[in-house]
């Protein structure tokens, strides 16, 4: 038997599991086995707790003088995860709630780098570090850089976003509707991406507002995806030609997120987190 705590943001969600002296090397398997969510626990991502200097990883290990504790992120399907937005400021909630984590700034180790969380009125502004454009000569020259064909749609042209992890993001032509959208299986691209990507499809509301939904890699479409939403709004921020440093106002299915483009080309997501459930799984 094996602690738990399941917790969410904006109904991404997420089972913690405590190995604070990483005694417990999580397999694929039993990753799949807490979130399958009609034998298991339910979770779009499985997050380890452990002390950073414990992890397996030497990059990782090297970010312990900075951040006492590691984000061991994994996607439901059991594969590796260089981190997760929604899932560092449920990470953060559980920290403060058990005493490990203190005042109201502080770092976490992820496989995408140490990451600054702050407590703010919505619950949590994470600083997500640099972003880039993964071809940016393509995308100034061309706009986008990829195409993406939804399931029983057409191919349409994409932008793709390194924020850590990989992201390609579509704004909708006009007469394609958010809620049309099949997102029962992954999206196709082209050209493929060896490690695959999130891809999120977006329609813009207003100035500095837009919805979106997602299809995450390994897990399928989600109700929210903070990387995500920071990729979204930042790809309609680089389409709209003013790059300021005003925030974004992002829907998502689950709830609403807000991404405030940084100096230095980094950015942060700010939204809230729950912990919803404690007690204890057989693995």
């Amino acid at each position: 038997m094996t602690r738990f705590t399941k917790g969410h943001g904006t109904e991404n969600d997420f089972v913690l599991v405590p190995d604070l002296e990483g005694s417990l090397e999580l397999t694929p398997a039993q990753v799949q086995r807490i979130a399958d969510r009609h034998a298991g626990l339910g979770a779009d991502g499985v997050i380890r707790v452990v002390r950073t200097a414990h992890a397996t990883d030497d990059a990782v290990r090297a970010q312990a003088p900075e951040a006492e504790w590691f984000m061991d992120y994994r996607n439901a399907d059991g594969s590796l995860a260089e981190m997760c937005g929604n899932g560092t400021r449920v990470f953060a909630a559980y920290l403060r709630r058990e005493g490990l984590a203190f005042g109201s700034s502080f770092s976490i180790a992820t496989r995408a780098g140490v990451k600054t969380v702050r407590v703010v009125e919505q619950g949590y502004a994470v600083d997500l570090g640099p972003w880039r454009l993964a071809d940016e000569e393509g995308a100034r020259r061309d706009g986008f850089d990829i195409m993406v064909r939804p399931r029983h749609g057409k191919p349409v042209p994409a932008l793709s976003l390194d924020l850590g992890n990989p992201h390609a993001v579509v704004m909708l032509p006009e007469g394609i509707t958010l809620e049309n959208l099949d997102l029962s299986e992954a999206p196709q691209l082209h050209p493929e991406r060896a490690d695959g990507a999130n891809v999120e499809f977006v329609r813009a509301v207003g100035p500095g507002h837009i919805e979106m939904r997602v299809h995450e890699r390994g897990v399928g479409e989600t109700r929210s995806c903070g990387t995500g939403a920071a990729a979204a709004a930042l790809a309609t921020r680089f389409w709209s030609g003013v790059e300021d440093l005003g925030p974004w106002i992002v829907d998502v299915p689950g709830g609403r997120l807000t991404v405030t483009p940084l100096p230095g080309q980094r950015v942060e997501l700010a939204g809230p987190a729950a912990l919803v459930a404690d007690g204890d799984f057989p693995l």
